[in-house]
């Protein structure tokens, strides 16, 4: 299963919800098109998370800022 969920909750209660469970957090993101992305350090904390915030989960299509990176491959020298 996936770390990266999306939420309809600000990242300050992302942050809160995860502290107070003792999840911890890879990466957080607020969303363009409104709430949070967050992807968990375990698959375990991923599953709490859905578990916690079942309600807030979007399973629409979302819009995430055009200033994210997406994580690179390291480039080899030879």
């Amino acid at each position: 299963m996936s770390r990266a969920i999306n939420v309809n909750a600000s990242v300050a209660d992302v942050e809160a919800l995860c502290a107070r469970h003792g999840i911890a957090i890879s990466v957080i993101e607020p969303l363009t098109s409104g709430g949070t992305r967050v992807v968990l350090l375990n698959p375990d904390g991923a599953e709490r998370v859905r578990t916690l915030m079942k309600t807030k989960i979007i399973t629409a299509a979302v819009v995430r800022s055009p200033m994210h990176m997406a994580r690179q491959p390291a480039p080899r020298y030879r």
